[in-house]
């Protein structure tokens, strides 16, 4: 069977190595239309989408993890071997398979796409990065690659709008059966060279001269990590500066809709729990959202651009000193956005040793929650001035709570280091040629990460608003009581109840409340605060206020205290759990949890008594 006539396909699945923009492509055919869940049994991220063909057919479009081989050195690379072959638990085995590869890396490519050919099933193969090809002068035969491989080979651009629409017109009639004849004895290697031989020509001095001009800089022993490290400074500079204005707009929103709200309703119960629960908490953390998406900004355009893997292999000489290599530096940068899917990105580390060390420093890192907290203590005891042209102090500090984190995580992987595995720990990485990020990606991520912030916003962020008004609220005082309504509340009573503990590291019952109900999401912190004092009679229902407040109310030696522990502060429980399911082993989160309160408690207490000592 050689064609598609006979074939019924209504479930595909996406393949390919990593860097080849096979999640490009997924964006491009479904949209919107897709949803993101787990692989039952492990933490692997599954993308599950749907478009429509020419014929008007709806498909079900799976985008499997990336994989070098259907070898399976990695979780994520067992769920691609074992979704393909169809011995994946429950899951049905996909009608088709789309093999995307990289137009100018086909050495490598090629090779993982002659594995899927070995499995004969219905495929075609995906040509991407065709337009990068075509400026690189490098000339595939595709006729002739279809006639060897007995499939479909189709240019795709997954970058451009309409890179997909020639995939789109012929995908309805485009799956064979491969006809190539290999088998588990074949060289593949040798195939390989046959078909780049036949089928592909690359003129002399070509393609890499630009890449490889670029690397002379980028990934020099000496100039390589000055280059990386002035980017990360700039990207935390802009995280502070950039967002300010839109910050102010959103803060001169809420303040504007609190007021006419606070002007329509009553005194009384109801206003209350708008005003000072729910305005108060819900509004002073929505104010963040601008610095959230930049730091996603930077990280999106990093990785789109392909300088990611460089930077794992810049680091992986300095992660080799705390017995890890490059592999780790993709899943701990993604914990600066959130601990969870930074953990879930371990499962790409072959070594076992290497991954659990990761998963317990990821934490360490500095997630975006932790920002509106930084942000609101930056600004309340940390001047605006000016150093220099560029730079302000409070973006130097800024850079400089990350940088402590980053260190303590790699001080921790140090300890741990003496714990051995027989994986090779050596760091085999494919480098990605340099391209232009692609907008229509990068707004797409963006535009993720806004319903994920609106979304806990909306649920875990309000819950919490909304509840810790109640225990802030309730009971009334008695009559004749002295003092704040708030002292005799739920609230009140829990935080002087456990204020005894943190007293030696300047913590107020305010801060204690936030603690605990920072349990359920980070930034419920600056949620707590705002709601607290706003009850207390403070105005204090917007982040500007706020900032008022706690540079007039607050010692240095607390603010500064309470900005030290949250650069180890113990995790969300989400975080937690996600820990306990990749690891499945309630002692690791114990563990992490205990050594992270033990840091913060410390930190705290060294702040808290040199600030005091020198204020």
């Amino acid at each position: 069977m050689s064609g598609s006539a006979s074939l019924s396909i209504s479930k595909i699945a996406l393949v390919g190595n990593p860097n080849c923009g096979k999640t490009a492509l997924f964006n491009q055919l479904t949209g919107n239309r897709q949803k993101v869940a787990n692989y039952a049994g492990v933490t692997v991220e599954r993308k599950e989408g749907s478009f429509i063909t020419s014929a008007n057919k709806k498909i079900t479009l799976i985008d499997l993890p990336g994989a070098y081989s259907l070898k399976a050195t990695s979780i994520d690379e067992a769920v691609t071997r074992d979704i393909c072959m169809g011995t994946y638990n429950n899951e049905s085995l996909p009608d088709a398979l789309i093999c995307v590869i990289d137009a100018t890396n086909l050495r490598l490519h090629l090779r993982f796409a002659l594995e899927i050919c070995r499995l004969k099933r219905p495929m075609l193969i995906a040509l991407n990065m065709s337009d990068i090809a075509k400026k690189r002068d490098i000339n595939i035969d595709l006729p002739k690659l279809e006639s060897i491989l007995g499939v479909s080979v189709i240019p795709t651009i997954g970058t451009q709008k309409n890179g997909t629409k020639k995939l789109l017109k012929n995908i309805d009639t485009a799956f064979k059966i491969p006809t190539i004849n290999i088998n588990d004895q074949t060289d593949l290697h040798v195939e390989v060279r046959k078909l780049l031989l036949e089928c592909v020509h690359t003129p002399p001095n070509n393609t890499f001269q630009l890449d490889e001009k670029i690397d002379h800089w980028v990934l020099h022993p000496i100039i390589g990590p000055i280059i990386l490290l002035v980017l990360l400074f700039i990207m935390f500079q802009a995280v502070f500066s950039w967002a300010q204005p839109f910050m102010n707009g959103i803060q001169d929103l809420t303040a504007w809709l609190g007021k006419i709200i606070a002007d329509f309703l009553p005194e009384g119960t109801l206003r209350s729990l708008i005003i000072d629960g729910i305005f108060a908490g819900v509004g002073t953390t929505f104010a963040f959202l601008p610095q959230i998406l930049i730091l996603f900004l930077w990280i999106l355009f990093l990785e789109e651009s392909g300088y990611l893997p460089r930077a794992a292999f810049l680091l992986d000489r300095i992660m080799a000193l705390v017995g890890l290599n490059g592999r780790s530096f993709i899943p701990l940068l993604s914990s600066f956005a959130c601990a969870i899917p930074g953990i879930m990105a371990t499962r790409t580390i072959p070594s076992a040793r290497d991954r659990l060390v990761t998963i317990i420093i990821a934490p360490l890192m500095t997630c975006s929650a932790r920002l509106p907290v930084y942000t609101l203590l930056i600004s309340a005891f940390i001047p605006h001035r000016s150093i220099g042209i560029l730079f302000n102090l409070q973006g130097l500090i800024l850079f400089g709570l990350y940088l402590l984190g980053i260190v303590s995580a790699f001080f921790v992987a140090l300890l741990l280091k003496k714990r051995k595995d027989s994986y090779n720990n050596t760091l085999l990485l494919e480098l990605p040629s340099y391209r232009f990020p692609s907008i229509r990606n990068i707004l797409f991520g963006l535009w993720q990460r806004v319903e994920i912030f609106v979304n806990r916003v909306g649920t875990i962020i309000l819950t919490v608003s909304i509840l810790l008004w109640v225990l802030s609220s309730f009971p009334k005082p008695p009559a004749g009581a002295t003092g704040s309504a708030i002292d005799w509340s739920f609230a009140g009573i829990i935080g002087h109840w456990i204020q005894p503990f943190f007293t030696p590291i300047g913590f107020n019952w305010e801060i204690c409340v936030a603690l605990i109900l920072g349990l359920a999401a980070r930034e419920v912190a600056v949620t707590s605060l705002a709601t607290v004092y706003s009850i207390a009679g403070v105005d204090s229902d917007a982040p500007g206020q706020l900032v008022h407040f706690l540079s007039t109310q607050w010692s240095l030696a607390t603010g500064l205290s309470f900005l030290a522990w949250y650069v180890f502060a113990p995790q969300c429980f989400s975080t937690l759990a996600v820990i306990r399911k990749e690891t499945a082993s309630w002692k690791m989160v114990i563990i992490t949890t205990c050594y992270l309160f033990f840091m913060a408690y410390f930190a705290s207490f060294i702040t808290w008594h040199i600030t005091s000592f020198f204020s």
